[in-house]
Order: structure tokens, then C-alpha cells, then sequence
């Protein structure tokens, strides 16, 4: 049997007086300690957010509005913004802005790096102020350091940026602007021509189409609408598509538009019947989009005729056709007009110019270019005889040329009969039968270089343009085909010197009794070959708003260069003008001979220049600026439009 435990102070319930209230005592002490632990530690949490609200808040507001770091808006912005929200920037509280972007680090975590110039498009505020510190803050100091902190600084960091990327659009287009009837005949030709059929458009037809827009995110919704297979964008831009089908879908979504443009659906509709079904295009050939471009940016709007025009070309070009137009504007026949395309044009190109990241031509280029075609022009004998400048100078040259012919005969039969030197002499002198004029025109082009978007009201575009370079030549017609062959070295036309001027000798032969026989003989010819560039002009341009408008609104044009006419001979080193002689048959001119007359053939070539340059300008140059201006080609002289969206249908977002 155990003792009774004596002794311990358990003898009863009066012993244990007093135990609870010393249990609450402790628990209410860690009640209020705890308790000022949360009320002390939430007052620095509140703080905290507070200043996280401030500037979260001026990020935002300082992005909407633009903010430019260098121009000192950006920290103007944000101030503004602290102290709308309770936050005055002075003493222990200040804010500060950053400009910068967004880059990707090793580990693939988005973070923001500063850089000035990038003002307006990401940008980093830090918002700083200083309170009482807290009671485990304080002595958690105290412990850690040895004294105790009384105030405690907090730190708040917002990254804010656009949602939308920037977006720019180039577009190069004709300068052909009001159709005539002259007009309206090349360009039912070219377009007959190219697209293997004949159509009969007329003015009224063509002015529709020059007058009416497309919508390309319609055109496109509808192209894809009619292509099972192609499920984006992107896929359609490289698929082939039969040319009715692209002609179709832009009729589709022009009718859609009511009676405005029933002219030029209806002539649209005349142009599709023609199509050859079997053939395919590429329309990513005609319209550039970067890739990753949203959606938004395809909502804006092309000329129809822009559009036809490049569709026209491209089908030309993978048809390597050539289109013989027989056109008669003046009433003067014999002149056959040769037209091919070497490159279609680039119409129109859209993309994000942050992309560019100083290499304007690299793999993100928003580039256009105009077509790059060749054109020969056969003028036949009876237009060289009808015009004036040219029957003039057979008046004004018979002296000089009877001089060059009589000095090179005589010289060449030295030491023969006396009789042959009296009695040949220049009989007529005529135009050569035909006489070709090659044109050959490379690309004008622009693409973009640089881009400011402070804001969409107050923003710049910068573009590189070239106007097209053309090399001209006169020359003889091909012996075979429509052009001569192509030199692999320059890539440019051999052209073989055109015998311009016949030179026809009155002839007499000694008889027996002192008298002479009559006869027409051969004086040889005259020959010629110019070759001539138009060079090409390199200019910047700036677009700048408020003419410089979004995407889906009106494109703002520049057009620069010199309104030249396409041929005119001018002198060296623009053009070489090589002439030569050729005598007659079992005759022969050596260098010697040719450089006693000289001066006379210094004459000569002046006399048939002036009249040359006289004819192109009154008859050549209006058919071919008339015809290049169809194709799209302005020599001398380019036309570029641009827009900028800095920030296409987003708003200003916390990214950080």
C-alpha cells in the first residue's frame, strides 16, 4: 500500500485559489503583444501598398500620356500623378522615372532595361518615402545592428507599357490620278495584254477604280472565307491563289460597300471574265505584312487600281508575256509599243518599326517598290517622215553631209581618174526605214529607317526613297524578237547602231567621146546609237502628324524627284552618242579619213540631236510617261505614303 502523498500543495480545491488568473494574465499579455505585432507590421503593409497604388498609378498615366524622358514630360507626368493620388515628391517622398524597354534575360524572365532613347514606350517609375518604423523593426535592428532604427524607408517599382505595338505602313503608288481616253487605251491594252485577253474598259471605267478604296482586312476575311485550307494571315499570304479568285474577293467586298463602287466592281467583274483560271499568284508578292503583325493592322485601305495594277504585273511576270500595244494617240501610225515586266511591284508594307532595330533592310524591313519593267518603242518610216523635226534636218544637213561624202570619197580615190572625182556627188539623202528607242527601269523603292511615337497626336516616321533609274537607248530593231539580247556582264540590252541616214550618189561614167553615163549609186549610210541614264535621286523623308495619321486612316503622301521627261539626249557623261559612217560597197574609211571631216561630223551629230530630242519630246515622251504611269513607274520621280499607329487599339498596361 503506496503513503499518501503529504506535502506537495495539492491538499485541496482552497490550495489552487488563483491559477486561472494568472493563466489569463499571461494569455491576455500575448493577446496585446500579438496584437500590436499585426496593428504595428499592417500600418507598414498599408504604407507599402499606398506607395505601390502611387506608383503604379503614374506609370500607367505617364505611358497614356506619352511621358518622354529626354523632353522632361515623363518626370512632369508622373509629379502630376503623385500628387493627384496624396503623394507630394519632396522631402523624404520622391518619384522617378525611367525610360527603357523589355528584353528577355538568360533565365527567360522578362525584365525592363533603361535606355533614353526609347522615350515613351516602356517606362519605370519609383516611387520612395520613409515612416516610423515598427516594434519588431526596431528591435530587430537593435539586436542586428546594435541600434535601433526609428524610421524605416519603403520602395514601390511600377513597369508600365503600351499594349500595342507601334505600326507602320508604306505604300508607293502611280501618280496616274485622272484618266482620259488616251489613257484609258493603254490601259486596256496592258491589262488585256498581260492577262491574255482583250477588255474595252473606257475613262469612266478606269476613274472608278483610281477613285475607290479596299479595306485589306475585308479583302482578306474574304479570301480566306473562300480558301478552306488556309486558316490565318500569314498562310494566305503564301498560298497560291487563282487570279479570279483575287479579282472575285475584292468584287465581293466592294459591292459590300452599296452604289459607290459599282463602278468599279463592275469594272472589276469585266476584267475577271478574261482571267485565265489556271493561273496562280502569290498576293505576299504585292503586300508585305511582318510577321507577327496583329490583326489590327491590316484594317486599312488600298487603291483598287493599285491593287489590280500589281495583280495585273505579277501575272505578267510569271507569264514572262510581252504586250505589243499598236496605240495611235497622235493619228500617226506605225508605232509599236513593247512592254515586259522583270519585277512586279511591291505595293504596300506593314509591320512593327521597333523591329527594325538599326538594320533598315534586314529581315524585318517594311519596305515597297514600284515595278521594274523594259519598253521598246519601234517608230516606222512614215512618222519619221512626217515630222517636222526631221524633215527639217534633211534641209539643214544636205550641205554638211554632201561635204562629209564628198571629202571621204575624195580623199579615199586619190590617185584615180580625174572624171570619177568631178562626177560623183550626193544625190537624196533618207530616213532609215525604222528606228527603236529601249527603255529599261529598275525599281524606285523606300522603306522605313526610324520612327518617333511620343504619343498618336504628336509622332514621326523617317524613310529612305530612291526614285527609278532608267537606261535609254536608240538603236536598231532586233533581227529576231521583240528586244535584243541581254549583255551578262551589265544586264542590259546589246544594242547594234541604227542606220539613220541613206546616202544616195549621182554617178556618171566616162563614154568615148568625152561625155558621162547618169546613174544612182550607193554613198554608204550614216549610223547612230545613243545611250542615256536617267539617274537616281536618294532622299529622306519625314512624315510627321498631324498629317501623319493611324493606319486605318488617310495615307499621307510625298512625292519628290523632277518631273523630267523620260528621253531627252543630253551630253557627256549622262549620254554617249557614238555615230559612225559606212561607205559604200568595196569602199573603205579608215580613222585617218574620218578625222580630216572632223568638224563636219561635230555638226552633223548636233543637227541630228536637236531634231532627235525635238521628236521625243512632242511624240515618244507623252506615250511612255503616259504608259509607265500605268505600270505603276514614275521615272525621276517617286510618290511614298505613310502611316504610324504608335499604339494600334491598346491601352497603357502594367508589365512589371
Amino acid at each position: 500500500m503506496s503513503p499518501q502523498l503529504r506535502g506537495m500543495g495539492f491538499n485541496g480545491p482552497r490550495q489552487q485559489h488563483g491559477a486561472i488568473g494568472l493563466m489569463a494574465a499571461v494569455t491576455l499579455g500575448m493577446v496585446l503583444l500579438f496584437m500590436l505585432l499585426v496593428v504595428d507590421s499592417g500600418r507598414l503593409y498599408l504604407e507599402q501598398r499606398k506607395l505601390q497604388r502611387v506608383a503604379d498609378m503614374a506609370a500607367l498615366e505617364v505611358v497614356s500620356r506619352g511621358g518622354n524622358c529626354k523632353l522632361g514630360t515623363a518626370k512632369s507626368y508622373t509629379e502630376e500623378s503623385a500628387i493627384r493620388n496624396s503623394f507630394t515628391p519632396i522631402g523624404l517622398q520622391s518619384i522617378t522615372p525611367t525610360c527603357g524597354t523589355l528584353t528577355t534575360n538568360e533565365k527567360k524572365i522578362r525584365v525592363f532595361e533603361p535606355s533614353i532613347d526609347k522615350s515613351g514606350d516602356v517606362i519605370q517609375v519609383v516611387a520612395k518615402t520613409t515612416v516610423p518604423t515598427s516594434v519588431a523593426g526596431g528591435l530587430w535592428s537593435a539586436l542586428s545592428k546594435g541600434t535601433f532604427e526609428f524610421n524605416t524607408k519603403l520602395q514601390a517599382t511600377a513597369v508600365g507599357a503600351k499594349s500595342g505595338s507601334p505600326l507602320a505602313q508604306l505604300t508607293i503608288r502611280s501618280s496616274l490620278l485622272t484618266i482620259d481616253s488616251t489613257q484609258s487605251l493603254i490601259l486596256d491594252k496592258l491589262v488585256g495584254g498581260f492577262l491574255g485577253g482583250s477588255i474595252t474598259a473606257g475613262a469612266v471605267s478606269w476613274q472608278g477604280l483610281v477613285d475607290t478604296n479596299i479595306n485589306l482586312l475585308s479583302y482578306f476575311n474574304q479570301l480566306i472565307s473562300l480558301n478552306t485550307k488556309i486558316a490565318n494571315y500569314e498562310q494566305l499570304l503564301k498560298t497560291d491563289i487563282e487570279i479570279k479568285q483575287l479579282l472575285d474577293a475584292a468584287i465581293t467586298v466592294l459591292r459590300r460597300n452599296g452604289p459607290t463602287a459599282d463602278v468599279a466592281a463592275n469594272s472589276l467583274a469585266a476584267i475577271s471574265a478574261i482571267v485565265d483560271p489556271a493561273k496562280l499568284l502569290k498576293i505576299g508578292d504585292l503586300i508585305n505584312i511582318q510577321s507577327g503583325t496583329p490583326n489590327a493592322g491590316l484594317d486599312t485601305n488600298l487603291r483598287i487600281f493599285d491593287l489590280l495594277q500589281g495583280i495585273v504585273q505579277l501575272s505578267g511576270q510569271q507569264s514572262g508575256a510581252t504586250v505589243n500595244l499598236q496605240i495611235d494617240p497622235f493619228k500617226i501610225a506605225n508605232i509599236n509599243v513593247y512592254t515586259k515586266i522583270i519585277q512586279p511591284p511591291q505595293l504596300s508594307a506593314i509591320g512593327n518599326p521597333a523591329l527594325i532595330n538599326n538594320n533598315p533592310t534586314g529581315p524585318n524591313q517594311i519596305s515597297v517598290r514600284t515595278a521594274q519593267v523594259q519598253t521598246r518603242v519601234q517608230i516606222g518610216l512614215s512618222v519619221l517622215d512626217a515630222l517636222q523635226p526631221l524633215i527639217s534636218l534633211l534641209t539643214d544637213i544636205v550641205s554638211t553631209v554632201t561635204s562629209i561624202v564628198g571629202k571621204l570619197l575624195e580623199l579615199n580615190l586619190v590617185g584615180a581618174v580625174k572624171c570619177i572625182l568631178s562626177c560623183e556627188s550626193v544625190n537624196a539623202i533618207t530616213l532609215v526605214n525604222d528606228i527603236s528607242i529601249y527603255i529599261e527601269v529598275a525599281s524606285a523603292n523606300s522603306y522605313v529607317t526610324d520612327y518617333r511615337c511620343t504619343s498618336n497626336t504628336s509622332k514621326s516616321l523617317t524613310a529612305q526613297a530612291n526614285t527609278a533609274v532608267a537606261k535609254v537607248s536608240i538603236g536598231a530593231s532586233p533581227q529576231t524578237g521583240f528586244f535584243p539580247p541581254i549583255d551578262t556582264q551589265t544586264n542590259s540590252f546589246t544594242i547594234t547602231p541604227v542606220k539613220l541616214l541613206n546616202i544616195n550618189l549621182k554617178t556618171c561614167a566616162a563614154l568615148g567621146l568625152g561625155g558621162c553615163k547618169i546613174g544612182i549609186g550607193d554613198g554608204g549610210s550614216f549610223n547612230l546609237k545613243v545611250q542615256t541614264n536617267i539617274g537616281q535621286t536618294t532622299k529622306s523623308l519625314t512624315y510627321n502628324s498631324p498629317q501623319l495619321q493611324n493606319i486605318n486612316q488617310l495615307t499621307y503622301y510625298q512625292t519628290f524627284g523632277s518631273n523630267a521627261n523620260v528621253l531627252s539626249i543630253g551630253s557627256p557623261p549622262d549620254s554617249i552618242i557614238t555615230t559612225s559612217y559606212t561607205p559604200p560597197a568595196g569602199k573603205s574609211v579608215t580613222n585617218t579619213l574620218l578625222q580630216a571631216v572632223a568638224s563636219f561630223i561635230t555638226t552633223l551629230n548636233t543637227n541630228i540631236v536637236t531634231a532627235l530630242n525635238n521628236v521625243l519630246a512632242s511624240l515618244v515622251n507623252p506615250i511612255l510617261n503616259t504608259l509607265l504611269k500605268a505600270l505603276g513607274v514614275n521615272v525621276a520621280v517617286a510618290e511614298v505614303g505613310a502611316n504610324l499607329s504608335c499604339n494600334q487599339g491598346g491601352r497603357a498596361q502594367l508589365v512589371l
